[in-house]
């Protein structure tokens, strides 16, 4: 079966298990599960305000599942967007905080180049150690997850408490450093755009250029690429960086369009989400579009169905969980394999 044949049944296969496994939860609920998906992702799409929520709620994982695809066409597995992108939104309300009085396209501009050099900056080390040492990425990824997270809580919960409100949140960014807003009256802000410019240029380089070429090589066999005169170890660890450059764009994104400022919840799981974004995309940058705005139109539908319905809030949560999950399995399944162990009789 071909790569792309095996790309669309993954793909298939979320979808179909993440059904199966949602609808017990959702009959306990007392609530037909064909009533709810069409809830969850029709209902959005019949309204101005609903559309550009949906466009609102799939600005981050544009640019987390941007970034998780091409780590992947790499053949390098990085599960560590989360984190990423939690530092890029670290480095976005420090430099933020601090831009007060400088033009706002200057004041911007350096908000989203200092969270593209965070992601990337906290993306370096497991890329080293896999070229260096052969060490599985998808586990030093990961554990960089959590890391992240406690790294915003010590800022948060110590020097960057705000001082005024006593709150666990950074101070408010610079108003010159804060994204515009892309139509008048709504939160869709230059975030969107930046997202898809992305999305398309990632998408001419990988069809259209050798290092598009080499990149596919590398993520199709690293042996025959290194035979083909391709430098393995510089193409993966430039698929790092650049991924999490990207991710860390995401958290500078949430910061200047969204929050404004860096609190705990400003990621409701949107670096794992990508993954999600990345696999169901099949790893295809138009792809990666489409189910972002998807699971942005779950996230504003489950809103509507918990009011339509009658349904729990967390119902979409559910969904939105049982979505990764099965992603995750299935991407484990497709990196490993399922093997069973026999014992001689």
């Amino acid at each position: 079966m071909s790569i792309w044949r095996r790309r669309l049944w993954l793909a298939a296969g979320v979808l179909i298990l993440t059904f199966l496994v949602t609808v017990p939860f959702l009959l306990m609920a007392g609530v037909n599960p064909f009533a709810a998906y069409a809830r969850f992702l029709f209902v959005p799409l019949t309204s101005r305000f609903g559309l550009l929520e949906v466009g609102v709620a799939s600005i981050p994982l544009l640019f987390t599942g941007a970034a998780v695809a091409l780590a992947f066409r790499a053949g390098y597995w990085n599960i560590g967007a989360e984190g990423q992108l939690l530092l890029g939104a670290i480095a976005a309300a420090g430099i933020g905080a601090r831009v007060d009085g400088l033009a706002s396209p200057l004041a911007l501009t350096l908000v989203l180049a200092g969270g593209a050099l965070a992601g990337a900056v906290w993306a370096l080390v497991p890329a080293l150690l896999r070229v260096r040492y052969d060490i599985d990425e998808v586990v030093t990824t990961l554990l960089l997850n959590p890391v992240a997270l406690l790294v915003v809580e010590g800022l948060l919960n110590g020097p960057w408490r705000d001082p005024v409100t006593r709150f666990p949140e950074s101070p408010r960014i610079a108003a010159s450093a804060e994204m515009p807003v892309l139509i008048p009256g709504s939160r869709l802000h230059l975030g969107f755009l930046i997202g898809l410019v992305i999305i398309a240029g990632l998408g001419f380089v990988i069809s259209r250029t050798r290092a598009g070429l080499e990149l596919k090589a590398v993520g199709l066999s690293p042996v025959a690429a290194r035979f083909a005169g391709i430098n393995v170890a510089r193409t993966l660890v430039a698929a790092a960086l650049i991924s999490g450059a990207i991710a860390g764009l995401g958290g500078a994104g949430e910061v200047a369009g969204i929050q404004y400022r860096l609190t705990g919840g400003l990621s409701a799981g949107f670096g794992y989400t990508g993954i999600v974004v990345a696999t169901l995309g099949a790893l295809r940058m138009g792809g990666v579009a489409l189910v972002a705005l998807l699971l942005g139109d779950l996230t504003v539908g489950a809103s509507s169905a918990s009011r339509a319905l009658g349904i729990p809030s967390q119902a979409g949560d559910i969904v939105a969980a049982a979505v990764l999950l099965v992603t995750v399995a299935m991407v484990a399944i497709n990196r490993y394999g399922l093997r069973q162990n026999r014992t001689a009789p």
